[in-house]
């Protein structure tokens, strides 16, 4: 297990507002107040992500952005009043007995607020310990919709599949008498999305329908010709590992892409290149690109983040930092009015206004339509549409606990 500390004490100066926000107002949480407890004291904050493991490329994007909302949250200074937000970094390598672990030791050692989560399956294992503890848990890029409602401490700063499906909804209209074909491959990741795909599109009106491959297959042109003879309205593609090429190459050259509307979704800009010639003629679903907003935080976090490109989990991180923020000026050390304090909270963050629903903690938050333009690494993207976070809303769950 690989642990970093670090205390950042920044030396620009800032200007502090005099006045906190109320509990659930609206508003900028770069409003620094005192918050409660020991109004010297460091506050812990335990960072539980994927340094390493094969989602480490969405660790680093996370703890990078939320570094840059850290900083922009606090106008600089790495703290809250006179406090100083010291941050415990633990690799879980996206493991989630790790990550279980860590957030054990880290609680045992007076951390109140636990962040990170890349992995879904790492954050339906640290959301109990959360409950159990009574500490805040505000989970990372993990996209799993059972999260959302999981228990009263457990706070996400992505989004969540259901936003993925209906962005993907939204390039057909009205699905009512369509057909849509979910093509993916065998195992749980295939799935988890035609299930989504079901529930959200079918469950519109539109007749949805599978064709699956085995994760090993490397040839590809049974499949398209499955999919063509079913002369779908949308063709909703979920795939993941080193067959992409192969497999949309294949799409194009039988005539698939050119047939129907076909929608994935857009992944980290590394991806990119693996759509070959076809990625100019896939529709994307997008979480966030670079210069998809043109928001005060995304400028702020252009100028902090390594390299100044956003890309795809950036977004996360930087409104983690904001939660937390938030969570340690209206809350002090006490956890249950930190929980308060989010609940029902907007805010502006990179992707512009977002929302922390009181009832299930659901983060509403707007999501877009994209193009590709150009090829390979020389990839550009544009955002035909964007989504409003009511749009794009998950339905309410019941808190669990």
């Amino acid at each position: 297990m690989t642990v970093r500390h670090t205390r950042r004490a920044f030396l620009s100066a800032a200007t502090m507002m005099a006045a906190a926000l109320a509990a659930t107002a609206c508003g900028s949480p770069q409003d620094t107040a005192s918050g409660g407890g020991d109004s010297t004291a460091p506050v812990k904050v335990g960072l539980v992500y994927s340094q390493s493991g094969p989602l480490a490329s969405y660790g680093k994007q996370y703890i990078e952005g939320f570094k840059a909302g850290l900083d922009y949250a606090t106008k600089g200074t790495g703290k809250v009043g006179d406090r100083t937000i010291e941050l415990t970094e633990v690799d879980d390598a996206g493991d989630p007995a790790k990550a279980v672990s860590a957030a054990k030791d880290l609680i045992g050692k007076g951390t109140k607020i636990i962040a990170g989560s890349t992995a879904s399956g790492v954050a339906l294992q640290v959301a109990p310990i959360a409950a159990q503890n009574k500490a805040l848990f505000i989970s990372g890029p993990a996209a799993t919709d059972a999260l959302t409602g999981a228990n009263k401490y457990t706070f996400r700063s992505g989004r969540q599949s259901y936003q993925d499906v209906v962005t993907a909804k939204s390039f057909i209209g009205d699905p009512a008498g369509k057909k849509v074909v979910v093509f993916a491959q065998d195992g749980a990741f295939g799935d988890a999305n035609e299930a989504a795909v079901k529930k959200v599109i079918g469950g519109a009106g539109a007749t949805v329908s599978a064709v699956r491959a085995p994760a090993s297959a490397a040839e590809f042109t049974p499949f398209a010709s499955q999919i063509k003879a079913a002369k779908p309205d949308l063709l909703f593609v979920a795939w993941a590992g080193t067959t992409a090429p192969a497999m949309w190459q294949t799409l194009d050259q039988q005539g698939v892409l050119s047939s129907t509307t076909v929608v994935t979704g857009l992944d980290i800009r590394a991806s990119w290149p693996t759509f070959g010639a076809a990625g100019a003629k896939i529709s994307f679903l997008s979480h966030y690109f670079d210069g998809a907003s043109d928001t005060e935080a995304a400028k702020a976090a252009k100028a902090k983040i390594p390299g100044g490109t956003i890309d795809l989990f950036h977004p996360d991180g930087f409104a983690a930092a904001q939660m937390v923020v938030r969570a340690v000026q209206e809350g002090g050390d006490d956890v249950d009015k930190m929980v308060k304090a989010l609940e029902g909270w907007s805010f502006d963050g990179i992707k512009g206004p977002m929302t922390i629903r009181a009832e299930d903690h659901a983060l509403l938050q707007p999501m877009y339509q994209a193009k590709l333009s150009g090829s390979g690494t020389a990839f550009t993207a544009t955002a035909p549409k964007s989504l409003t976070g009511d749009e794009t809303a998950p339905p309410v769950t019941q808190m669990k606990g």
